[in-house]
């Protein structure tokens, strides 16, 4: 099933990979109601270490439940949020999930592949998503020898052969053309259109628009356009690093966009994100509230990034 760099180099023998196709019928992706808990109030407690009052430590998987991200996927303010989280944890906690997040893990990420198959909402944030998980899972799964994932290896293989039936599907999805005799972007006039390009903060977004009709073509090349891009996610420091000149000796802002991409993180932007309370020591979602006992409560409120999400829970 498995390669690597050289294609003659196997890494599972044939048995390996034809036990691991009969007991996936068994063990992989059970229901999921097998392991999954609902609750009323959608926040937790976070605490990492015992006290008299709470026993204990919590957990990824535990944080999975309770803020209740399966259904925090249908909300499309949240669902770019959630993405982000799952791939950030592909690239670096794999190893540090127990068998319950490992399943709620999993679960999520099957709920958020149909999401996509079905509504065709965006597709390739899911996509890098998918080909992070996989190039993560095939460096872990080679350091089988040294245990560095939780659960037995074979499910482990049966995950990343799912993986990559995802992948193809979505290689494959065909976006539905919609019928509409009304009003169309097209139709829009051309400070319009140039508006809706500005409100961008993703330079594929950009291109991908720009690939619609020639008119957007020609609005989505504006010089304009990308510097602003540029200046909002990067410093005039970083600028001076990597100029890149174009023939007319003008600097060339969209390749010098995706050269910062390169070397520096860009500003994240979501609908809707988690919010630790640092009065209560409780993360929550802002529109679900959460049993503050501070007199001001707004002030003691701090919106949690996808990393700083993760990062509440390193122990």
């Amino acid at each position: 099933i498995l390669t690597g760099d050289d294609e003659d180099e196997e890494i599972y023998s044939t048995e390996d990979c034809e036990f691991a196709v009969k007991k996936r019928k068994k063990d992989h992706f059970r229901n999921n109601t097998d392991s999954q808990c609902f609750y009323r109030e959608k926040w937790i407690y976070v605490h990492k270490e015992s006290t008299r009052e709470r026993h204990g430590y919590c957990t990824l998987g535990e944080a999975f439940n309770r803020l209740d991200f399966s259904s925090a996927i249908q909300d499309i303010r949240r669902f770019n949020y959630v993405v982000k989280l799952l791939q950030l944890i592909a690239k670096s906690q794999l190893t540090s999930l127990s068998g319950a997040a490992q399943k709620n893990y999993f679960n999520i990420l099957d709920k958020i592949v149909r999401k996509v198959m079905e509504d065709q909402y965006n597709p390739r944030l899911i996509k890098d998503l998918l080909q992070d998980l996989s190039s993560t899972l095939c460096i872990l799964i080679r350091g089988v020898g040294k245990s560095v994932l939780v659960g037995n290896i074979n499910i482990w293989i049966c995950r990343l052969e799912t993986i990559l039936l995802w992948q193809q599907q979505l290689k494959n999805l065909q976006m539905n053309k919609q019928v509409n005799n009304g009003l169309t972007l097209s139709d829009l006039p051309l400070h319009m259109l140039n508006n809706i390009l500005y409100r961008f903060s993703d330079g594929w977004d950009i291109i991908t628009l720009g690939q619609v009709t020639p008119t957007l073509y020609m609005l989505s090349e504006d010089r304009q356009l990308w510097k602003k891009l540029c200046q909002y996610h990067f410093a005039e420091k970083q600028f001076c690093r990597h100029l890149i000149p174009s023939e007319k000796g003008h600097i060339d802002w969209k390749l010098m966009y995706f050269a910062l991409q390169k070397y520096y993180p860009i500003k994240e932007q979501y609908g809707d994100t988690l919010h630790f309370c640092r009065h209560c020591s409780i993360l929550f979602w802002k529109d679900t509230g959460h049993p503050c006992t501070a007199s001001d409560p707004n002030t003691c409120l701090m919106p949690v990034s996808p990393q700083h999400f993760i990062d509440l829970f390193k122990f």
